[in-house]
């Protein structure tokens, strides 16, 4: 241990010194002294990274609910006796795409077997009732599927973005290093790394991105193929039901 008379010049200096290095490999520090180019490619990222994590937030609980409630109305849909029963429950699942479809079949169906347009029901039910269980399942696959381009977006342009920041700051290095003619790491190491922290930041808000597309494509698609199921035996009811009254 040294002496107390030695520590007190030495303590400040070595302090002084663990600060320097501290700063010089601090990233906050790189993207402040970086010019205004690189640091706005890093501001776009930054947003860009924001809006896909609040995009993703935000989708997997509609998707998790989506999925989750529209089983248990497939449940409870095959385990009913009546149609009416069922419609009367369906209220119980305001986020199941496939109990949105149901209504929109169920409502067409009353609307062709009541009033005068009961006689003509054999002739145009199966056509009304499609159409209209194909048009729902189409809205609520828009609704799931809405901002979900963003994410596409981000995955696809994120890393060209942040290579455009790399660019600038090697372009930025060779610059000072024809108006010093040095190649030192003291002249060039900053804009270097500047370019570095670019390319880093663009693949870090590209990866997630695509990672969270290709999940909720997945997801969706089949919650679309249980629609598309349902949307077929709910027909063959109808057609097994009314046909020919």
């Amino acid at each position: 241990m040294l002496p107390a008379d030695l520590m007190d010049p030495v303590l400040p200096v070595y302090l002084a010194s663990v600060a320097a290095a501290d700063d010089g490999f601090s990233i906050v520090s790189l993207v402040l002294e970086a010019d205004f180019i690189v640091q706005s490619v890093l501001f776009l990222l930054l947003a860009m990274s924001v809006a896909c994590w609040a995009i993703i937030l935000n989708k997997y609980l509609a998707v998790r609910r989506a999925s989750v409630q529209s089983q248990a109305f497939l449940d409870a849909f095959w385990k009913a006796r009546a149609l009416d029963d069922v419609y009367e429950r369906s209220g119980r699942y305001p986020n199941a795409p496939v109990a949105e479809v149901f209504k929109a079949g169920y409502v067409e169906l009353q609307r062709l077997t009541t009033g005068d347009s009961a006689g003509a029901m054999d002739l145009g039910l199966t056509e009304n009732i499609e159409r209209a269980l194909r048009r729902t399942a189409n809205v609520e696959l828009n609704q799931l599927e809405r901002m979900i381009p963003v994410l596409a977006t981000t995955g696809s342009t994120g890393p060209f973005i942040g290579l455009f920041g790399t660019v600038w700051g090697i372009l930025r290095a060779f610059q000072k290093i024809g108006a010093t003619g040095q190649a030192s790491i003291q002249t060039v190491g900053p804009d270097i790394a500047h370019a570095l922290v670019a390319t880093a930041v663009g693949l870090l808000a590209a990866i997630p991105a695509v990672m969270a597309y290709n999940f909720f494509n997945s997801r969706i698609r089949s919650i679309a193929s249980e629609m598309d199921g349902f949307s077929s035996d709910f027909l063959n009811i109808v057609k097994r039901h009314y046909r020919g009254r």
